[in-house]
């Protein structure tokens, strides 16, 4: 009995241990995703319910980064950790496609550059801590990166996506993963431009200044209010001097009895995106000319 009993105790601390092991390891690439569906949000954690850090597009790809549960996956979107349901990611663990930039992080030691993804093949050089290199493919664990000339693979444990060439990473603020969200959603809102305004119409042939708003948002897993004065409730208050591209503006023109009388999605640099009265069709416009400026009132931060 006595031996029996440290037989159990030995398994199950070995498998505690294991267990642990697993839990502790960093989430090293373990191959590329691509988008299969329309529209693919990217989540703080795997469920529907909890909040969207950013909306990928068909034929997106993702670094996976480890399986979760329940078909989800965590991957990197953007430079943007977060998970994604694998029912619409078709998962390879080799892949040569174009993920972007990646930095090297590792504990003040160099990173080896291979000719090939595995130990065993020939060293090509070294990179040291910090270097930002291109990232060109997955493969199985490994990155397929080029940098300074030379090409080769490294071990994705000591490397990190970042979404530029100084190594900024776009998960770094709360900001910086509202912003890109804002940035795609006025990306999708551009395919819109020169459709007919019409008074009650939600899309997508034709719109109103709140069907417009509401169309483009319920893309990204929002749901907006319908009207103008309706849409003041979602999201929170912004000033005009913090606007971010995604941004609902709204304007008055003292001629109704509501808070305000148009809305329009912000797009940078002071342009707007909106479903115009003017000329009848979804345009640009800019906040500072004589009219706009004249009649802002408000702006709303849906994410």
């Amino acid at each position: 009995m006595p031996s029996i009993t440290r037989a159990l105790r030995t398994a199950l601390l070995g498998s505690v241990l294991s267990a642990l092991c697993v839990m502790g390891a960093s989430a090293a690439c373990v191959g590329a995703g691509t988008v299969t569906a329309d529209a693919l949000r990217l989540r703080s954690e795997a469920n529907t319910e909890s909040s969207i850090l950013a909306t990928a597009t068909l034929g997106d790809t993702v670094v996976v980064l480890e399986e979760a549960e329940d078909n989800w996956y965590k991957v990197d979107y953007l430079s943007i950790e977060g998970y994604m349901s694998g029912e619409y990611l078709d998962i390879a663990p080799q892949a040569d496609v174009a993920i972007g930039y990646g930095v090297v992080q590792t504990d003040g030691a160099t990173l080896n550059v291979r000719t090939g993804p595995s130990t065993d093949c020939e060293l090509v050089t070294v990179l040291y801590p910090g270097t930002v290199v291109t990232i060109n493919g997955v493969d199985n664990g490994w990155y397929k990166i080029s940098h300074g000339g030379a090409t080769g693979y490294v071990s994705s444990d000591y490397m990190v996506t970042c979404k530029d060439s100084a190594g900024s990473r776009g998960d770094d603020t709360v900001t910086a993963a509202s912003a890109s969200l804002g940035v795609q959603v006025v990306e999708y809102a551009k395919q819109f431009l020169g459709r007919p305004y019409v008074w009650g119409g939600n899309g997508p042939n034709s719109f109103d200044c709140s069907g417009f708003t509401k169309y483009v948002y319920a893309h990204f897993g929002y749901t907006l209010n319908r009207t103008a004065s309706a849409q003041l409730s979602n999201g929170v208050s912004v000033s005009r001097s913090e606007l971010q591209p995604g941004d609902l503006v709204f304007f008055y023109n003292g001629r109704v009895s509501t808070p305000v009388s148009h809305v329009g999605i912000y797009v940078g640099d002071g342009q707007f995106i909106h479903a115009s009265t003017n000329t009848y069709a979804v345009q640009y416009d800019s906040l500072y000319s004589n009219h706009y400026n004249n009649t802002y009132v408000y702006a709303r931060r849906i994410f």
